[in-house]
């Protein structure tokens, strides 16, 4: 497995973004026989077939002999993780330094972001239609970025603040230059440091200022992935919730060869802002691909059809659950609580204090489920994110259950979940691999 976890920490480090994510995952799934819907007219079984939107939502199919109203077994992941998003119109200058304004994605402790070394990640678009990939901060010659942060000297108001108001939200502003002050004067150029940093990037990038209109940059923590601990069990990395299932997933659906039902494995983006847009699960991407799937399988494609193979789908919604922290335990009901080193986590409901929000699954497919990975030989843990009215969260699950599916979370157990380096155990992302594969096959 030292093999399987060093491209999983590759994945990381490269797939800092969903749209690097999606890049990653069309590559692999080349490598692996996969091909584009465009190249199909027809559809049959062993056929593997991938469909992508926007560059930031993938899913993978593999055709099985047995009709496809007879449903498919999905594993569906969220690649999209807690960052800062570039504003629209983000570059200022301010008594002489330099800053890119930012606006935070996702659920953060914003105090977290401050002092850290930041990569930019992402993509410029230009009216003449030139996509210029941006990445900075990530190669040892590179510069990173920084947010600041107010010395202990003089920060008696900031302490006494509570923590969710200390860092407000539109100070999480990147440095990004600096120009050395000089005496001031009545003639002193306006903007001189910005206008310069302007130029660097029109210089190496060919991007103008009104470029930042059409543009989509992440902030993220600059440098990659590591081994943690004396015995390196563990993994130290940004992005692991989801990006620990999304590649288990993934390396399950590419090692899958075709059996009697379709399989099917879904990555899709916004999951930590609700799952919205076009490109999120809320929207009719995953609909719309099992609709061009079924058209190419049947002359007399309809929507009954459809609904029906949705219906009858059983779905494993691939995603993380919060590790118990020995530190913080009074947050949790260890009875109900999952571990790192634990194996994969099966979250019969997710949502916060009367199961608001929640995704239910039905006990008929928990015991299922509890056959297919007890012959497998994977270890696994059932467990709830914390106490309740502790607080609470939500995965993709919901959505996929409006289809009338069977659907579980399943996933890997993470501490410092949406921090910026998050902790994951070896062997639990191993287990999950063991048990997507395992479910993809039954």
């Amino acid at each position: 497995m030292n093999q399987f976890i060093n491209d999983y920490k590759s994945f990381l480090d490269n797939g800092k973004t969903e749209r690097e994510c999606v890049n990653q995952l069309v590559k692999l799934a080349e490598l692996n026989g996969y091909k584009s819907i465009e190249n199909f007219k027809t559809l049959k079984k062993g056929d593997k077939v991938y469909i992508q939107k926007m560059n930031k939502a993938f899913a993978m199919f593999v055709i099985g002999s047995d009709s496809i109203e007879s449903g498919m077994n999905i594993l569906g992941s969220h690649i999209d993780s807690p960052r800062l998003d570039v504003k629209q119109n983000p570059l200022y200058e301010k008594d002489f330094v330099v800053y890119l304004n930012t606006h935070y994605y996702g659920g953060i402790k914003k105090y977290q972001w401050v002092t850290l070394p930041l990569a930019i990640h992402g993509v410029v678009c230009t009216k003449s239609g030139e996509s210029i990939n941006i990445c900075i901060g990530e190669d040892e010659n590179d510069p990173v970025f920084v947010i600041s942060d107010i010395l202990p000297h003089l920060a008696q108001k900031q302490m006494k603040e509570v923590a969710s108001d200390f860092i407000p939200g539109e100070n999480l502003d990147l440095i990004v230059g600096s120009e050395n002050p000089v005496k001031e004067s009545a003639n002193k150029e306006k903007d001189k440091a910005k206008k310069y940093i302007l130029s660097l990037l029109k210089e190496k990038y060919g991007i103008e200022e009104e470029d930042f209109y059409s543009s989509e940059l992440e902030i993220v923590p600059a440098g990659k992935s590591r081994d943690l601990g004396f015995d390196k069990s563990m993994i130290l990395g940004y992005g692991q919730d989801d990006r620990s299932c999304a590649y288990a997933s993934a390396k399950a659906m590419l090692e899958f060869e075709a059996r009697n039902r379709t399989c099917c494995s879904l990555f899709v983006d916004k999951e930590e802002i609700g799952s919205v847009g076009a490109t999120g699960m809320a929207s009719h991407f995953f609909e719309n691909a099992v609709a061009e799937i079924i058209s190419r399988m049947n002359d007399n494609y309809s929507e009954l059809m459809l609904r029906r193979t949705l219906e009858n789908s059983n779905m494993l919604s691939s995603d993380v659950n919060a590790a118990y922290d020995p530190m913080n335990c009074d947050l949790y009901d260890r009875n109900n609580a999952s571990f790192m080193g634990g194996g994969i986590v099966f979250n019969k409901y997710t949502g916060s204090r009367g199961k608001s929000g929640a995704s239910d699954a039905n006990p008929e497919y928990i015991a299922k489920l509890r056959n297919i990975f007890d012959k497998a030989e994977v270890k696994y843990q059932m467990a709830e994110l914390g106490k309740v009215d502790q607080g609470g969260g939500g995965t993709i699950a919901y959505l996929a259950a409006k289809y009338g599916m069977n659907v579980i979370d399943a996933g890997v157990p993470v501490l410092s979940m949406h921090a910026p380096w998050e902790i994951t155990a070896k062997y639990d992302i191993e287990q999950s691999y063991k048990a997507y594969k395992a479910f993809l096959e039954f």
